[in-house]
């Protein structure tokens, strides 16, 4: 089955086509974050008419690129939610006339859903079941995984996620959008054991996060440092400390999931699992406990195509053409998804 996948949850337009027997065949994105970045952040009517100026263009660029054309497309995947409900729109919309002219199937795939199955699209994926971490700007959560739609919540983000944590550390320091680069990479000329910074709910005996009040902490100590005078290497030295503190705090936990559970798996999914010193940290604690970490590639830790392809691939076995009538989940909790 070759299946087409359409992203347009946030600020990425991505695309990509997803063979089941032969795997990946190409995939495309376009980012955003040139256009977001004088605003400081994702202005949502910008992000939805950029989707509609991308969103054909990079479908036949794949399928050039992949040699297939439009025809060849059994089913259509798509970003059905959660998101900007403007630009879920615009992918829905596109998927699903779409689909419509080529009388062929469609399904909805949650986004979360995409990024904690992205890590088995490299080869040698972990089997079911796993601890996954999904890490991004909008969830920290830890998961058990035991297969296509199956899947227990062992811990979330009380308030703040680990990289909502990194883009405000990343404006009260000044630095560019999106935050999450641009802390870790000043961080890398920050220097060890010039401040301390709260690890939140390290010790607290569950597998939940709380970042607010390490955003709260990284204010207090820059205001008592200089404020808006920071020089750089004060910058720098708060910056490594502060992603001290979230990576320490998400493999402590990680460990934990997998005590608990007494998998041996990880997955690392999202956003932040891009960033390195994460996976560092990762990559020793599992080896100490002799546990295995898989990630994505870098380039499908952030949102894309790629992910949404697999992900409908996976759930559209038996899906038969329906009416293609449809609607978004901008809010849509990944408890209520079913096994395919």
């Amino acid at each position: 089955m070759l299946v087409l996948g359409i992203e347009s949850s946030c600020d990425e337009t991505g695309i990509a086509l997803y063979d089941t027997q032969k795997g990946l065949l190409s995939h495309a994105l376009h980012s955003q974050i040139e256009m977001h970045a004088e605003y400081g952040g994702v202005v949502p009517e910008l992000a939805s008419r950029d989707h509609i100026r991308r969103a054909l263009p990079l479908i036949q660029h794949v399928l050039d690129q992949s040699g297939a054309e439009l025809k060849n497309v059994d089913g259509i995947a798509y970003t059905q939610g959660p998101g900007l409900s403007g630009a879920l729109l615009v992918g829905t919309s596109i998927a699903e006339a779409l689909a419509f002219t080529l009388d062929i199937p469609t399904v909805g795939v949650h986004h979360l859903e995409g990024h904690l199955l992205a890590p088995l699209l490299e080869q040698n994926p972990p089997a079911f079941p796993f601890v996954a971490l999904l890490v991004s700007g909008g969830h920290t959560q830890l998961m058990r995984v035991s297969g296509i739609g199956d899947y227990e919540l062992l811990g979330d983000t009380l308030d703040d996620a680990a990289g909502e944590a990194f883009d405000k550390t990343a404006k009260l320091l000044g630095l560019s959008y999106p935050g999450g680069p641009a802390v870790s990479s000043l961080a890398a000329q920050g220097k060890n054991g010039r401040f301390k910074l709260p690890r939140p709910l390290l010790n607290s005996g569950d597998l939940n996060f709380s970042f607010s009040g390490l955003k709260t902490a990284v204010l207090t100590l820059a205001n008592e440092n200089g404020g808006q005078h920071l020089d750089q290497q004060t910058k720098a030295d708060i910056a490594y400390e502060f992603q001290e503190a979230v990576t320490e705090v998400l493999t402590t936990k990680c460990m934990a999931a997998l005590r608990d559970t007494g998998l041996d798996n990880l997955i690392v999914s999202g956003g932040v699992g891009a960033n390195q010193r994460l996976r560092e940290r990762l990559n020793q604690a599992t080896k100490r406990r002799l546990c295995h970490v898989h990630y994505p590639r870098l380039e499908f830790c952030t949102d894309n195509g790629a992910m949404i392809a697999f992900a409908g691939a996976m759930r559209m076995q038996n899906i038969q053409a329906g009416d293609h009538a449809f609607t978004v989940k901008p809010r849509w909790d990944l408890a209520e998804l079913q096994k395919p």
